[in-house]
């Protein structure tokens, strides 16, 4: 099985991928909804973490370090930072916070200073706000964005014709990788007969508000 195919899989086993009827921040009615908060155990966060080293092994991206956007990106820049160690890649990590402390170490980043080539991990770009201030942050330390990875790209268009990730891609000139798209979700429902009746839901909400990448 690939790797897109496995972490559907294993999200639907663990709950974070769910069929039915969910309203979107963007008030559309959604035939499924993902929620990366629902890895929240040691054993499904470190397999998650181990998608994200796999995925960004497998994309070919060069990077130097991981940085974590607040406040979901924090966990996953440490952990995939670890699965990555496993595999015999170390890369340091950093991630901010919201609030610039004035005591202690101070300022708004914690963990490794900025540099080189930086790859931002989140969970999903919904508004590409988290994506814009990682960008900031990071050119303003003297480093380059080096792309980002997502667990799942929805594939859905924004204001315009775009997705979301394809925004990033032509605002900020960086790559937007993800373990899985909507179109993996598609071809893994169509080869599990127990979802069948969520095949033809997703694919009209594809149809009605997606965006096609090429393969």
């Amino acid at each position: 099985m690939s790797l897109s195919r496995d972490f559907i899989k294993f999200s639907r086993q663990k709950g974070v991928i769910r069929f039915g009827s969910f309203v979107t921040k963007a008030g559309r009615t959604s035939p499924y909804f993902f929620n990366a908060g629902l890895f929240d155990d040691g054993n499904s966060f470190n397999a998650l973490c181990g998608f994200y080293a796999q995925a960004v092994l497998g994309s070919g991206l060069a990077f130097d370090m991981l940085f974590g956007p607040a406040y979901k990106g924090i966990p996953l820049a440490v952990g995939t930072a670890m699965r990555l160690s496993e595999a015999g890649v170390n890369v340091p990590f950093a991630f901010n916070r919201k609030e610039a402390k004035d005591h202690g170490e101070g300022g708004t980043l914690i963990g490794a200073s900025l540099k080189g080539r930086v790859l931002i991990l989140d969970d999903v770009i919904s508004a590409g706000t988290s994506v814009r201030e990682s960008v900031n942050i990071i050119r303003s330390h003297g480093a380059e964005p080096a792309g980002v990875m997502i667990a799942l790209d929805r594939m859905e268009r924004g204001q315009g014709k775009a997705s979301a990730a394809q925004e990033v891609e032509e605002i900020y000139g960086i790559p937007v990788v993800s373990v899985a798209t909507l179109d993996d979700l598609i071809s893994y429902l169509a080869d599990t007969p127990e979802l069948a009746a969520s095949l033809s839901a997703v694919q009209a909400y594809r149809d009605a508000y997606g965006t096609h990448t090429m393969q």
